[in-house]
């Protein structure tokens, strides 16, 4: 199950699950891009830029990263349906193809964010 979930990868206790030590400095460069975790950070990247994000962009990136957090919520080992998630049980064959879909889906939608934003920063660091 490890390999389909992001792993709480700073904790002391998860240390010894990683094949490679990570640190906060190494993270960009150790990022994957259909981690949920990551494509929540499109918005607060987003955030970061302030007024160089358009808004709509900056709205695409909260939309994202909101359903980014629900999955992430909904298949966490928490019962959360009594704040209005559902669940999905990532240990049985069904929840983890449903997982592995919603996961793939909001890669999809994350793609052309993070290539705006890149391009942004891009704009900026060029000028």
């Amino acid at each position: 199950m490890l390999a389909l979930r992001c792993v709480p990868i700073f904790t002391p206790a998860a240390r010894p699950l990683n094949l490679t030590v990570l640190t906060r400095e190494g993270q960009p460069a150790n990022d994957q891009a259909g981690c949920v975790h990551v494509s929540m950070d499109l918005y607060k990247w987003a955030m970061k830029l302030g007024p160089l994000v358009p808004g709509e962009l900056l709205l695409d990136c909260f939309e994202l990263a909101a359903d980014a957090r629900r999955l992430d919520m909904e298949a966490s080992p928490y019962d959360c349906r009594g704040l209005g998630f559902d669940v999905v049980a990532v240990e049985t064959p069904e929840g983890k193809a449903q997982y592995v879909a919603r996961q793939r889906e909001l890669t999809r939608r994350a793609q052309p964010l993070r290539r705006r934003l890149v391009a942004i920063l891009d704009d900026v660091h060029e000028g």
